[in-house]
């Protein structure tokens, strides 16, 4: 069971890397915030969270205060933040909003990158 487990929970947040990635950079190519960016976005958390979540079962021990535990409730905060100012935007429909987002989600972006990568390393040393 807990290799099914792992299995999933790597499934989700590589899942979460793709949709962050795809979604980040799409939004600085086209040089504005669409629906379907923000609907990456949302699919990217909902990814991350459910991997977190595995991977936290997994651990046996939920959050633990050390740089992957801190980094990565951060970049979990921050993506919710994002996916939710996202939204935001489009509702109110700004056009200088929408075009200046994609900084915004780049930092998002790199910042949750740091967890991820901690995460890929721990892995890869156990």
């Amino acid at each position: 069971m807990s290799k099914l487990l792992l299995i999933f929970a790597i499934v989700f947040i590589t899942s979460a890397l793709i949709f962050y990635t795809i979604g980040v950079f799409a939004e600085k190519k086209k040089g504005t915030l669409l629906p379907w960016h923000v609907l990456i976005f949302w699919c990217g958390f909902i990814c991350d969270t459910a991997g977190t979540t595995m991977m936290s079962k997994i651990a046996g021990n939920g959050f633990e205060v050390n740089l992957h535990g801190v980094t990565g409730l951060i970049a979990l905060l921050l993506m919710a933040f994002h996916a939710v100012w996202a939204t935001v935007i489009l509702i109110k429909n700004n056009p200088q909003s929408r075009e200046r987002f994609h900084k915004f989600s780049i930092v998002v972006w790199c910042i949750w990158l740091i967890p991820y990568c901690i995460g890929v390393f721990i892995g890869m040393t156990r």
